[in-house]
């Protein structure tokens, strides 16, 4: 009777053990473009950033915008529902910062949320739909070294995980506890490439249209 019991308080646990894990699988959302498909994954340390990219996604806030704002060597940014003509209502609400620093930063491939600047939004308010993700630039010991003493001015640490990761992939480190990064490119690098390299005029608009053509949650 008693190894009965263990038995099943084993199984109950495996059982138990294996919900969880499905249950903390992160959420996936695959942005289809005009360019190609970017996989990003979500980070459960943003949890209302990560809840509204995906209400956006399943209600189909995201699609047909475009990607408005393009700077070669530094980001792409899109999500605005004005971004097209005819232009749809814009979302009327932001987000408080989530800043999940050293794990969230702004290492290439980083998907983070745009917002206005501090002059008129100091606490650093998340957009309530505009993103953007990293493609940074490449980083020597020397530059970065300069980067991570700004952010020390400001308070914020460079830490040896985030330095070693910016020397490897590169990005946009100064933009760190600034911005809310809320996930991560997957798959699709290769098509953020292309799109941060695209032709644009004096306001970095890019001059033949790049179309988020439909945003899907995966799991």
């Amino acid at each position: 009777m008693r190894q009965r019991k263990v038995f099943l308080f084993l199984f109950l646990l495996l059982l138990t053990l294996a919900g969880e894990a499905k249950k903390s699988k992160p959420a996936v959302v695959r942005l289809e473009t005009t360019m190609g498909v970017i996989r990003v994954e979500l980070s459960d340390e943003t949890p209302r950033h990560r809840d509204n990219f995906l209400r956006l996604a399943r209600e189909g806030r995201l699609d047909s915008t475009l990607f408005h704002r393009v700077i070669r060597d530094f980001m792409i940014q899109g999500g605005d529902p004005q971004s097209l003509i005819p232009s749809r209502d814009s979302i009327p609400y932001t987000l408080p910062a989530e800043f999940r620093l050293p794990w969230l930063h702004h290492v290439r491939g980083a998907l983070a949320a745009a917002r206005e600047g501090d002059d008129v939004n100091p606490e650093m308010r998340s957009s309530g739909s505009q993103f953007y993700i990293v493609y940074g630039r490449s980083w020597g010991p020397s530059s970065l070294g300069k980067v991570r003493a700004m952010l020390d001015e400001r308070g914020i640490e460079m830490n040896r995980d985030m330095w070693d990761a910016y020397l490897q992939h590169g990005g946009s480190p100064h933009l760190d506890g600034t911005y809310t990064v809320f996930g991560h490119v997957i798959d699709g690098m290769k098509v953020v490439k292309e799109i941060q390299a695209v032709a644009t005029d004096a306001t970095d608009h890019p001059l033949q249209d790049v179309i988020l053509l439909r945003a899907v949650v995966e799991k």
